[in-house]
This record gives C-alpha cells, sequence and structure tokens, in this order.
C-alpha cells in the first residue's frame, strides 16, 4: 500500500529542512454536538506527505545530522480490540510503519515522552506556527523540556520556521498521481451536475437539486461534498455565499449550482447555471453568452508564463463589454474598468487555486508581482454575473445571476479542462429535454 509519492514529498521536504526536526499533526475529531462528532477529515498537510487516514496522528520528520540519515516518524493510536469492535479497525504502530513507508512508528501516547529527545541538537524546528494554540503550547513545552538540559550539553533548536510556506510551494504544483485523482473528481461533480440538469422541474425546491448531486457523488464514490453546496434559485443566485437552499424553483428563473465532491482529499469545484425549466429565456441566454465568452477569454490566457491576474483581466474585459451590450453600463470599457464600474454586476476574482483544499494552498503573489503559471498548477476558472433587482435594471435582466466555474490543470502548452459538465446553452438545453 506504500505510495510512491508520499515518500518522494517527505524525502524532498527532508532535503528543505537540512538537519532539522518538522512536526506535523493531522486535524483533531471535532464534536458536533453532545457526543455525537462530525465525520473526521485529515489535515491536508498531514494527507499530503502520509495519506494515513485515522486521528490522533502525528508525522515528525528528522533531517539528516551527522552519520544519521535522515528519518520519517509516525506517531499513531495503538491497536485496541474493544475500540475497534466500537469503531473500526485502526492499523497500529507497526502496520502503519510498513503499509505508509515510515523509517519508524511509534504510539502516539508516547509523543510528549519523546519529542524533546527529537529535538535535541537540531538547528531548526519546523512546523505550523500560530495555527492551533494547543500544538504551540505542546512544542515549546517540549523545547523548554530541552531547555531545561542545557548544563548537560543539550542544544534546542534556535531557529523556528513556519512549515506551511514550504508546504504551499510543494502542494502548488501537482504531482501525476494528484492528476489522476483530481481527473476523478472532476468526472464524479460533472455527473453530479448533469444529474441535477435532468431531474430539474419548475416547483423543486433547491434542497431536491442538492440531493441529486449527492446521490450522484455517493453514488459514484466520491467521500463528501468538497464544501456546502449552494443550490440559488433565481435571485438568490445574486447571494455569492446562499447556501439555505431551501426555496422552490419558479418557472423561467435560472438556477445555479456551485457544488463539488471530494475524492482521496482532492477537491472539484463546479458551477452551472441552467434555466429551471430546460429553455433560456432571450435575455437569460444574452447574458449566459457573455458569462461563457468570458470564461473562454480566461482559459486562452490560463498558459505557463503567464501570471495568475491575467485570466481575471481577460474575463473582466468581456464582462464589462458584454455590461455595455446590454446596457447596464454606458461608456468606454477601458474607462469602466479603470473605474470598477463593473463591480456592481462581477466583485469576485476568476478563479483560486485547488487541491486538498477547495481554496489550496500556494502563494497569489510574490512581492509586488502575481504568481507565474506553471505546469502542473491546478485552478478554478469562474467568471459571473449577478445583476441585483432595482429600480434601474430592465425587468428581463432582473435578478438574473450567472457564474460558470471549472478546474483546469496548467500544462507545458495552455490548460486542460478537467471538468465536463455541460456547459453551453444548446448542450444544457439538450439534457433538459424530458420528452
Amino acid at each position: 500500500m506504500t505510495h510512491a509519492h508520499f515518500l518522494a514529498r517527505r524525502k524532498r521536504l527532508l532535503q528543505t529542512i537540512g538537519n532539522g526536526v518538522a512536526i506535523i499533526p493531522t486535524a483533531p475529531e471535532v464534536v458536533r454536538n453532545r457526543d455525537a462528532h462530525f465525520p473526521f477529515r485529515f489535515d491536508s498537510y498531514f494527507w499530503y506527505l502520509s495519506g494515513f487516514p485515522e486521528p490522533e496522528a502525528v508525522i515528525v520528520l528528522l533531517g539528516a545530522q551527522g552519520k544519521q540519515k535522515a528519518k520519517s516518524i509516525l506517531f499513531c493510536r495503538e491497536k485496541h480490540e474493544e475500540r475497534e469492535i466500537w469503531d473500526g479497525y485502526r492499523y497500529g504502530p507497526k502496520a502503519a510503519k510498513l503499509a505508509f513507508g515510515f523509517d519508524a512508528a511509534y504510539s502516539i501516547e508516547q509523543l510528549d515522552q519523546k519529542l524533546p529527545e527529537l529535538l535535541v541538537d537540531r538547528d531548526s524546528l519546523w512546523h505550523a506556527i500560530g495555527h492551533d494554540a494547543e500544538w504551540d503550547a505542546r512544542i515549546a513545552k517540549a523545547l523548554n523540556a530541552v531547555r531545561a538540559q542545557t548544563r548537560a550539553g543539550k542544544r534546542a533548536p534556535r531557529a523556528i520556521h513556519d512549515l506551511r510556506a514550504e508546504l504551499d510551494s510543494m502542494r502548488l504544483i501537482k504531482d501525476s498521481a494528484e492528476a489522476a485523482i483530481q481527473q476523478r473528481a472532476a468526472d464524479i461533480a460533472s455527473a453530479g451536475h448533469a444529474r441535477a440538469m435532468h431531474a430539474c422541474r419548475p416547483g423543486m425546491a433547491e434542497y431536491e437539486l442538492e440531493a441529486e448531486l449527492g446521490y450522484e457523488f455517493r453514488k459514484r464514490g466520491a467521500d463528501a461534498h468538497a464544501y456546502t453546496p449552494i443550490v440559488a434559485g433565481g435571485a438568490n443566485a445574486c447571494v455569492l455565499h446562499y447556501v439555505e437552499n431551501n426555496k422552490l424553483l419558479n418557472n423561467n428563473t435560472l438556477v445555479l449550482i456551485d457544488a463539488g465532491c471530494e475524492v482521496q482529499g482532492y477537491a472539484a469545484d463546479i458551477t452551472r447555471t441552467f434555466p429551471v425549466n430546460g429553455r433560456f429565456t432571450a435575455a437569460q441566454k444574452d447574458v449566459y453568452e457573455i458569462v461563457l465568452a468570458a470564461q473562454d477569454a480566461a482559459f486562452a490566457v490560463t498558459a505557463p508564463g503567464r501570471h495568475f491576474m491575467e485570466g481575471h483581466d481577460a474575463a473582466v474585459r468581456v464582462l464589462t463589454q458584454g455590461l455595455v451590450d446590454l446596457k447596464l453600463l454606458t461608456g468606454d470599457v477601458d474607462n469602466l474598468i479603470d473605474k470598477g464600474d463593473y463591480k456592481r454586476f462581477y466583485m469576485h476574482r476568476t478563479g483560486h487555486w485547488l487541491g486538498l483544499d477547495v481554496h489550496d494552498a500556494g502563494e497569489y503573489k510574490i512581492g509586488d508581482d502575481w504568481t507565474v503559471l506553471q505546469p502542473g498548477i491546478t485552478l478554478t476558472v469562474e467568471p459571473g454575473l449577478y445583476i441585483r433587482p432595482a429600480a434601474d435594471i430592465p425587468e428581463a435582466l432582473a435578478g438574473i445571476g450567472i457564474r460558470i466555474e471549472d478546474d483546469v490543470r496548467v500544462t507545458e502548452t495552455g490548460c486542460d479542462i478537467y471538468t465536463t459538465a455541460p456547459k453551453t446553452v444548446a448542450e444544457i438545453e439538450e439534457v433538459m429535454r424530458h420528452d
């Protein structure tokens, strides 16, 4: 079961930390209410380096030091027959060491005892400073235990680094194993959106479409929703993070669905907007085609050597021209962009990194410069227009909210689009036919 990509990531990080020590815990289990827990979801950094699925686990990486080779250690739960009867299988340290390719594994109960020993004579300590106050205190206690032995010749790490900066840059470029998982997540999420389109009828509730998505995701083997789905009928689509999903879907309106699934920790993130009754009105189609053209413009500049914001800038130009064509804005396009007048109808960026987190790790800007795209970077491309009802808005356009979002991977020559849910007007109307 040992996966070469997890071993390679640990090896790469070990080279970065020199003779330092890195500590990476998984996420804690979280109580939902009383004695019921939320479904456990591992910490993304921990998973990226291990693939180990259980709670109460910690990775400690020891860099090479003198004649000692670099070493990766896992602390995890012991085997426990009674708990396994109640909660299911546990690897235990012995099996986990073999299955996940660690050099050593110990009971999590031994961590606080062993941690000071592992810190002795290390130049640097690497962990997610400030992420978890309890872990900060736990590590500080171990450091102080080493410092208390100064007269015995033991030295504590003098430099403390935020491990996330190193891991974020690693996580930004996806390897081939990650690409395969992301494609599977995209395929499942795409099928979920197609199912919701086909099932949609006027008079249904938004939560009924949410149920169609969830069914398809789980039926095809996804682990869960990657985030709380948005199913927004009519003017609800003009609320960017609408998640109530409890209103009825009315004839002659649109419904916007922003939903994605998670597969082996990796998120898909898709938005589709379509007519509740299966046929776009003329006004809806006009706005839709503008957003679709804006997405195509962003795709065209999503390529190696281009910077992150070029896709946004390209989309904004098309959207602003479209708003002029719709007579929602008047004036010169360049001037309208410079003044930011388009932001009344388009107020978010055109994408974000995508991976183990739906808004994934990685810097968007280095100094004053936007991050330059490289092969292996995965991001969303998601322009939109949101025309909230107001006195100066024509009735045919009032309450139209449209976003179109796909997941793309930067390649050597441009980008590949992972997601395949129906998207053109013709494709959407075809999949929604009920005859």
